[in-house]
């Protein structure tokens, strides 16, 4: 029997090179439908495929048919209705369509549906937001590590001795030490008593004395190997070794005062998701908080965070002093990795500024992991980004950056989440 093995590039996959053909050349299409699809996502919803629905006008593709009228000749399968001279009548234009009932006018047409793999959705996301390199390149990530037995070490402290295998290696040092002087030990005493059975003569005298001196030495040779030597001891040996956090919460911090208009929170929930996507790479478990504020803050849901239309002034210190409540009561920092972005344009009651500072200072940042504040602003900042720069300035883990438009997006989210050498 032959058989056949096929080790083609996509042997399994053969459609893999039309699909990428298909997709370049719905560009448009696909790219249109992603960003509707974002626009309705939640962001925890964000890393996954989509359906998308194409016209199937725009998949038409050009095909030579016969021209009305003309004679010719066809096999239909399977025919019950005609026999040969039969007429048969052209069939009424029309087509199908989307609708779910029946009309008596007009034409239509199905719509060619696929589905977007994960992968090819967060590529046309990405492209929107100029992001075609997001999914290969490695951010930073969150390094943990736990200390692990790494079995024994012949160096290191009194404290991790371990006893019982330092005793093993001191019996078997001893018995490999002793065995060839107790073997010789014996041989002596065995001929010392043998020749002490026979007659008396002047060799018998002097082998005697000779076997006495070379049992005493051996005696001596034994008795000086030591029980336990520096030697014989063991340490109980522990390494760090790299240990993948599982769990994070992230907070989203965002002003809904009136100066935040609608272009502004849609360039914040790009930020957000782009967050989102970091940390779901790095963590098991992401969980995120989503926190509102105009005079006074509140914890909402996504929905209410980005499209509620309730509106005010500026107190930013309110978002920040919910959000340490909500650390202290529902996330414990042994047990979370605690992330926090706010998005604002920075407009703040004058007054109100050094409050942010002193919470950010004194309660905030050493319970975090990392603060990342982004103004969407294009013109002079205010005092709420001065403010905050005298906290970067005292804060490894605070950083921050401004962007005036959706393109800016990407190239900033890289600058304030890129590996942070010492």
């Amino acid at each position: 029997m032959t058989q056949i093995i096929d080790r083609r590039i996509n042997g399994k996959h053969k459609s893999a090179v039309n699909r990428q053909r298909f997709l370049r050349r719905f560009k448009d299409q696909i790219r249109k439908a992603v960003s509707d699809s974002v626009d309705t996502r939640s962001i925890t919803e964000i890393d996954s495929g989509e359906k998308i629905n194409i016209p199937t006008k725009d998949t038409h593709e050009p095909v030579f048919n016969h021209g009305p009228g003309g004679k010719r000749d066809a096999i239909h399968p399977g025919n019950k209705d005609f026999i040969t001279g039969d007429h048969v009548a052209r069939p009424p234009k029309g087509g199908g369509g989307s609708g779910s009932e029946a009309s008596d006018q007009g034409e239509g047409e199905d719509e060619f549906t696929f589905q977007l793999s994960r992968e090819e959705f967060l590529e046309f996301f990405f492209e929107d937001l100029e992001l075609p390199d997001l999914i290969k390149t490695q951010l930073a990530t969150v390094d943990d590590f736990k200390s692990v037995r790494a079995g024994f070490s012949t160096t290191g402290v009194p404290t991790n001795i371990d006893i019982v295998r330092s005793l093993k290696g001191a019996l078997a040092r001893r018995i490999a030490l002793r065995t060839p002087f107790s073997r010789e030990l014996h041989e002596c005493e065995d001929e010392l008593e043998a020749l002490k059975a026979t007659p008396d003569d002047e060799f018998k005298a002097k082998r005697i004395l000779e076997l006495e001196n070379n049992v005493r030495r051996l005696k001596d040779r034994i008795a000086t190997v030591p029980f336990i030597d520096t030697f014989d001891l063991r340490y109980r040996n522990r390494i760090m070794e790299p240990s993948p956090t599982t769990q994070a919460v992230m907070f989203c911090l965002m002003d809904v005062s009136g100066s935040m208009d609608e272009a502004r929170k849609e360039m914040a929930k790009r930020f957000f998701i782009l967050l989102y996507l970091f940390l779901n790479r790095t963590y098991e478990n992401i969980e995120v908080v989503f926190i509102r504020h105009h005079t006074t803050a509140k914890e909402v849901d996504e929905q209410d965070f980005f499209y509620s239309r309730e509106t005010g002034g500026t107190v930013v210190s309110s978002a920040l002093e919910l959000m340490h409540k909500i650390i202290c009561d529902r996330f414990p920092t042994s047990d979370w990795n605690i992330y926090a972005a706010q998005a604002s344009d920075g407009d703040n009651w004058e007054g109100d500024s050094p409050n942010c500072k002193s919470l950010l200072n004194d309660r905030i940042m050493p319970l975090l992991q990392y603060f990342a504040y982004l103004e969407i602003m294009p013109h002079n900042h205010q005092s709420l980004w001065h403010h905050y720069e005298e906290i970067m300035s005292q804060h490894r883990n605070f950083d921050m950056q401004s962007i005036d438009n959706a393109n800016e997006i990407y190239p900033v989210f890289r600058k304030l989440f890129a590996r942070k050498h010492v």
